[in-house]
């Protein structure tokens, strides 16, 4: 999972300097590049907030199904100690 995230941050990191090192030299007006670096700039955030917004998604499912095992050995445990218990009775 660590790997996922931090190959994601690197592709994302890595297209983020590439669009704004792009835009910086192509021979566009001053205004026209701060215009384009906004756009980048917005663009780049909102998939990094999609992207953490998956990560945390895929988190809190592993975190369910992690529950969820450890609630059923919990039962199965409970379950046994009982007929361990009932069978000595």
């Amino acid at each position: 999972m660590k790997a996922d995230s931090k190959v994601l941050l690197g592709l994302l990191a890595g297209a983020a300097i590439g669009a704004i090192a792009g835009i910086l030299f192509a021979p566009d007006k001053g205004s026209e590049t701060r215009k384009k670096i906004a756009k980048n700039t917005n663009e780049i955030g909102e998939n990094l907030k999609s992207s953490f917004n998956d990560f945390v998604d895929s988190v809190k499912e592993k975190y369910r199904h992690a529950k969820n095992e450890v609630e059923d050995v919990a039962e199965k445990s409970v379950s046994k100690y009982n007929q361990a218990k009932n069978a000595m009775s």
